[in-house]
């Protein structure tokens, strides 16, 4: 039986389901990230617009950074569009789940909408919904999210100096704790695997080389939950004899 009687009632679950910790925790990660723009001397409207059209706070926050820096144009367009190599693993591994007639150019629209918090809610939810209801789904799920966004920025970038530095980091860091905590509760095991083994090897990698730490953590640890669920976890497919 379906989750839903229609796609309106999809669209309007999704965002009931947003107007909670989805959006709170991403509300946090940028007033912490607007209050860091400021503290460096950037523009309310830059940095508004930069949650608008960008929605990657990685990606933002490296943006920033490297702008304190001095780091030329094309290296920051570089470090921007690594962090931003993410997406396609979300994009490849949600999109292709919405029913056919919805794979169309609008697409194209809605993959703005992606982030974080929204690809793991959704990946957690829609295999209890119906693959017509999916992408309405997400769309009530992520806009107010992306709405929210620029909002939370701008306040931060006003209300910069009220709180401690340590506290702005902190916020910063809230959306991807709520992202692995989300995560968490998606069946495959070999999820579970790949987040306990960044943990672990996080610290490790960072002592080796702080620069390519975050890189290299996922590539070995994802590819090593990868290995052990396709070796040890994963049933095998049953043998067809004709």
């Amino acid at each position: 039986m379906s989750r839903f009687a229609n796609r309106r009632e999809a669209f309007w679950s999704g965002i009931r389901d947003a107007m909670g910790a989805p959006v709170l925790v991403l509300f946090a990660g940028m007033v912490g990230f607007g209050a860091m723009a400021r503290s460096h001397g950037f523009d309310a409207w830059v940095t508004g617009l930069t949650s608008l059209l960008m929605f990657a706070l990685p990606g933002q926050v490296v943006m920033l950074e490297m702008f304190i820096s001095g780091s030329s144009l094309l290296a920051i367009g570089f470090a921007v569009t690594l962090t931003s190599t993410r997406f396609v693993t979300m994009v490849v591994t949600l999109f292709p789940q919405f029913h056919r007639r919805d794979r169309n150019l609008l697409l194209y629209v809605w993959v703005h909408m992606l982030a974080m918090t929204a690809w793991a809610v959704s990946m957690r939810e829609f295999p209890r919904m119906s693959p017509q209801h999916r992408l309405n789904y997400f769309i009530g799920l992520a806009l107010p999210c992306w709405v929210m966004s620029p909002l939370g920025t701008v306040l931060g970038y006003f209300v910069a100096g009220w709180v401690p530095m340590a506290v702005t980091l902190g916020l910063v860091f809230i959306n991807p704790l709520f992202f692995l905590l989300t995560f968490t509760d998606v069946k495959p095991w070999a999820n579970r695997i790949a987040i306990g083994l960044g943990c672990l090897l996080g610290p490790v990698f960072f002592v080796w080389d702080a620069d390519s730490s975050l890189l290299v953590t996922g590539l070995v640890a994802g590819s090593a939950a990868y290995l052990i669920d396709r070796r040890w976890l994963r049933p095998r497919p049953a043998e067809v004899n004709v």
